[in-house]
């Protein structure tokens, strides 16, 4: 049966504790990945150590000398408190927290936390991005007084961290968009992209997609560069994104004639167009794309996922589909706790997934929530994805040579699963398996087509 949060959260406290250090900082700085072609940012002034780096699915974002990406943690309002940062403050300590804090009911504060032995400080998952004592604020950039007295730069007002789990330039596995770490409240920080008014830069699972005024921007095969070819019946569906006369070109962004005193925008020579029946103030990737000729435009586009994965057409868009079609999930999880850490690794408790996918029985979730298996030594063109060893049994990465360990496959440096009520390709009936829908604690579709709002 479906695990309601009431149901979960007495599961969760029933389970018995397991035992699992917390990975440690990388001790020395990560190699530097080469950066693909992506749309121009804001140049603007930044810190002594501070860099721009490349995600495949954030794009640009901030990191510190050693190449961690940087994070915020956005105050917000759950359903019975608030956690985060004020603008200004930092609520992130080295305090060690062994109790549940309340936030969600119906859960009551003070149920003790499991693996409270190893459980680490939110510094020590979030380790504060330090400020020297003579550091001056710069551009975007402030700083920040901790509690502990320490200074620590905060970007736009919001204080900035990097994660334990981060190894290498421009690795985002602390807390991203999608399939991992999202339910904790944090998220990746990075420059502004440098857009005309009126664009948005869309991130998705498929790469950075233009968006304007709400709508996907789409581009055509038969225009030339800087000149539409799009007359007559084609502006019936397709719709020119005009410019202001006085309009200049920006970044990657040009502006043409269209037609005497009609100026339209263009994106890296091609002009840009709107699909008539894609809704205003929530669009679709892929929708006008089925067109001929006609497809979304990317800043940059995200590597396609292993070959053991395909794309899978469901009622409500495109996911991840296995070998068989069938959908894959990830799995998410928060803490209840004041500074909300995350418990949806192989190195947190696996208390929480076991309560949501088998009431606590880890042999009744490898059968409800199969993990999707991967070769020996299996790589992948993305570092979205990567092949980890498992010990099915406790969810715990296995050393080399541990009876029953399976090698499966990870996206986020999370692994991912099949769900076995889903009987036929395109099911995704464990969409939103767990507390809230599985925002809280829980499974949701990997989907490759994103839905947006702006």
């Amino acid at each position: 049966m479906r695990v309601t949060s009431g149901t979960a959260g007495l599961a969760v406290a029933a389970l018995a504790l397991l035992a699992s250090p917390l990975a440690t900082q990388a001790a020395e700085a990560p190699k530097a990945q080469p950066s693909p072609a992506m749309v121009g940012y804001v140049n603007e002034p930044l810190p002594p150590g501070i860099q721009v780096t490349f995600n495949e699915r954030e794009g640009a974002i901030f990191a510190d000398a050693s190449g961690h990406t940087l994070y915020s943690w956005p105050f917000r309002a759950l359903r019975l408190g608030q956690v985060g940062d004020h603008i200004g403050r930092s609520a992130c300590t080295d305090l060690k927290l062994t109790e549940t804090g309340g936030f969600m009911e119906p859960y009551p504060p003070g149920l003790i936390l499991p693996n409270v032995e190893h459980r680490p400080t939110c510094v020590q998952a979030w380790p504060p991005v330090l400020a020297a004592d003579d550091a001056k604020p710069v551009g975007g950039w402030s700083i920040i007084t901790r509690d502990d007295k320490k200074k620590q730069w905060a970007y736009r007002g919001q204080a900035v961290y990097t994660s334990y789990l981060d190894r290498e330039l421009g690795d985002v596995l602390g807390a991203s968009k999608s399939g991992g770490g999202r339910h904790t409240g944090r998220g990746p920080v990075g420059p502004a992209a440098n857009l005309p008014p009126g664009f948005a830069l869309v991130s998705s699972v498929t790469g950075g997609m233009l968006a304007s005024e709400g709508r996907s921007v789409y581009v055509w095969d038969k225009d030339g560069a800087n000149k539409s070819r799009c007359t007559g019946e084609c502006l019936e569906q397709w719709k020119p994104i005009l410019a202001p006369l006085l309009s200049e070109a920006r970044g990657e962004f040009s502006v043409f004639e269209r037609e005497p005193g009609i100026k339209q925008w263009a994106f890296r020579g091609k002009p840009v167009y709107t699909y008539a029946d894609d809704p205003k103030g929530g669009g679709a990737t892929f929708d006008g794309a089925e067109v001929p000729g006609w497809r979304n435009s990317y800043t940059y586009q995200t590597p396609s996922p292993p070959k053991e994965f395909k794309f899978q057409d469901t009622t409500t868009g495109v996911v991840i589909a296995d070998h068989r079609g069938k959908t894959v999930y990830t799995y998410g999880c928060a803490e209840d706790t004041e500074d909300q850490l995350g418990c949806d690794t192989p190195d947190t408790p696996q208390e929480y997934r076991l309560a949501i996918c088998g009431a606590g029985d880890p042999a009744r979730c490898l059968t409800q929530f199969p993990y999707v298996p991967a070769a020996k030594g299996a790589k992948s063109e993305s570092r979205l994805w990567n092949a980890m060893l498992i010990n099915p049994m406790t969810g715990r990465v296995a050393p080399e040579g541990q009876k029953g360990a399976m090698y499966v496959w990870a996206f986020r440096g999370r692994p991912v699963y099949t769900f076995a009520g889903d009987r036929e390709p395109g099911d995704m009936f464990a969409a939103g398996w767990g507390e809230i829908q599985g925002s809280r604690n829980g499974f949701t579709a990997l989907v490759m087509q994103d839905y947006f709002m702006r």
